[in-house]
């Protein structure tokens, strides 16, 4: 029998890939071509919604604090709507120094660390969440590309990452794609992560325990569950928790994430209206002098091809030339579709437009650097009017609107980054040596049973000992004084623990990380806690620099 809450989404995934579940959405036939699907991981409802679960659960990541959705959030069409906050994710590019022109609007990863869960502050991240070298692309649509990542080293044979056989022969960019993050010490993991260790995680993890408002159907589908209950469901014959299962299972799901109906595919269904006439200005630019159609053509709005388009020198990031080895292949990057593309802000590879404005005017003027430049690139003399509609057109012409409601398929889970779950940071600290505040680290979820949550402390003085102080006037105390054997010293409104020295040179280059294991025990649910780290810092004002305050609330599995 079929779970109630199920039901739709299992009907429209089993009529037949396109016909069935694009129906299902009210989506027009013939508006895409059918989706590229491996012979030997074909969609079925049930790893469609593991593939979601797994898709949506920061467990997945060695902090419990990124999930594959963390970068890719529907109502930015796919991308990561952090990228906008420019100051917390920004990339020094190929020089490695910030607030130089080749710096990079990235997305925001995991704190550098280890298996221990202890962290290390090193450069050009010192104790922050490290940041990638390129833009998040949207996973909305990806299902068509022949390969993934801007340099498209996701290829469509996929090959298991623990075994290094090939699995799929064609048509598995989307798996291929999904095995790399995970074990990216910048993306998900720590140094030296491995499949063994993500496998073993998962397996003793309850599904989506961080998350909350999950979707009816996956919230039915996860329920009472673990993940190797899910994936036998999923993966009959060969139900293990593996690293090819979890790759099939995300790029199901995947899979099932297609944008459509849009004010423009409803023009080229000839419904009187659907667009605008400035819209229909901008379409006559986007198809006519704009040239745009040269590789942002057919229903995908791409040509899935690499072009160099003279955003930034090729030498700054070879892109495409890095995986083939060929110098004309220098500074190329793979096209993006155009759908929902007013979400995805900023734009290009390295994030250097903040606006669809700016990028009409880069096209305009024939981009910025011309070495192995495109030469479909060259200056296109539009007047303001045309750009002006040219804008207008991308920017509300092309939206599905089911992808910023985040409507099925495009629902999802509320991440603990998002839902206050995550330790909050308030207040200020006290300067030390140096001129330097202290700067409490804290991202991890605290999530009760969890085996190790990280807290950190960085700008502090190198080599002073360090004390971290928890505040049980909030409510904590005889819950909490069960688990601490560590008790150093105490105060009526504070107790002591010692967490060593900094490690670093000089003032302002200090930092240490604390694991701890949070116990399994279920009336820690709701009691908060307040952290401070104090430095025993001789330049400090009265001997000790204090760092900001860190609050925190236990909180059980859903």
């Amino acid at each position: 029998m079929l779970r109630s809450a199920r039901d739709g989404l299992l009907v429209a995934l089993s009529l037949g890939w396109m016909s069935g579940a694009l129906a299902a959405q009210g989506v027009p036939p013939g508006t895409l071509p059918p989706v590229p699907v491996p012979m030997a991981n074909p969609i079925t409802p049930e790893k469609a919604l593991l593939g979601k679960a797994l898709f949506w659960d920061e467990q997945l990541s060695s902090t419990n604090s990124v999930a594959c959705g963390s970068c890719h959030i529907p109502s930015a069409g796919g991308a990561d709507p952090r990228s906008l906050l420019a100051d917390d994710s920004l990339h020094p590019g190929a020089d490695g120094l910030f607030d130089t022109p080749d710096d990079v609007v990235g997305t925001r990863g995991v704190i550098r660390s280890f298996a221990s869960g202890a962290y290390e502050s090193a450069e050009p991240f010192p104790m922050r969440e490290q940041v990638t070298d390129r833009q998040a692309p949207s996973m909305i649509n990806a299902a068509f590309s022949p390969t993934l990542f801007w340099d498209g080293r996701a290829t469509a044979s996929f090959v298991d990452p623990v075994a290094g056989e090939v699995v799929l022969l064609a048509g598995a960019a989307l798996e291929s794609q999904a095995v790399g993050p995970p074990v990216s010490d910048v993306e998900m993991g720590h140094v030296g992560r491995d499949w063994d260790q993500i496998v073993a995680k998962l397996s003793a993890v309850q599904p989506l325990a961080l998350a909350s408002d999950l979707p009816d159907a996956l919230a039915d589908f996860v329920s009472g569950r673990d993940y190797p209950s899910l994936f036998a469901e999923a993966f009959p014959g060969n139900a293990e928790v593996s690293a090819t299962n979890i790759a099939m299972a995300i790029a199901t799901y995947e899979r099932t994430l297609l944008s459509v109906g849009t004010p423009f595919d409803n023009f080229l269904q000839g419904i009187p209206g659907s667009l605008t006439p400035l819209q229909n200005q901008g379409r006559q630019v986007f198809v006519g002098q704009g040239r745009c159609v040269a590789c942002h053509g057919g229903p995908l709005m791409s040509d899935n091809q690499f072009h160099a388009l003279g955003v930034r020198p090729p030498n700054e990031d070879l892109g495409r030339g890095a995986i083939t080895g060929l110098p004309v292949d220098n500074g190329r990057f793979r096209t993006p579709g155009l759908r929902n593309v007013q979400l995805r802000a900023p734009y290009f590879h390295n994030g250097s437009m903040p606006t669809l404005a700016d990028v009409v005017d880069f096209y305009d003027r024939g981009g910025d650097f011309p070495q192995n430049q495109d030469p479909l690139i060259n200056p296109l003399g539009l007047t303001q009017q045309q750009k002006d509609a040219l804008v207008a057109f991308l920017e509300t012409a092309l939206d599905d609107p089911r992808v910023p409601a985040e409507l099925p398929p495009f629902d999802r889970p509320t991440l603990s980054s998002e839902s206050g779950r995550r330790p909050e940071l308030f207040a200020s600290g006290g300067v030390g040596s140096g001129g330097f505040v202290p700067r409490a680290v804290a991202v991890e979820p605290p999530l009760i049973g969890s085996p190790a949550m990280t807290l950190g402390l960085a700008d502090g003085l190198a080599g002073a000992p360090v004390l971290l102080g928890v505040d049980l006037q909030a409510g904590a105390p005889n819950i909490f004084l069960r688990h601490t054997p560590f008790l150093l010293g105490a105060t009526p409104a504070m107790h002591f623990y010692p967490a060593g020295t900094l490690v670093g040179n000089g003032p302002g280059e200090g930092a240490t990380s604390l694991t701890v294991a949070i116990p399994e025990d279920p009336e820690l649910a709701g009691v908060e806690i307040v952290l401070q780290w104090f430095v025993i810092d001789p330049g400090a004002a009265g001997g000790v620099a204090g760092s900001d305050g860190t609050r925190l609330e236990f909180f059980a599995a859903n």
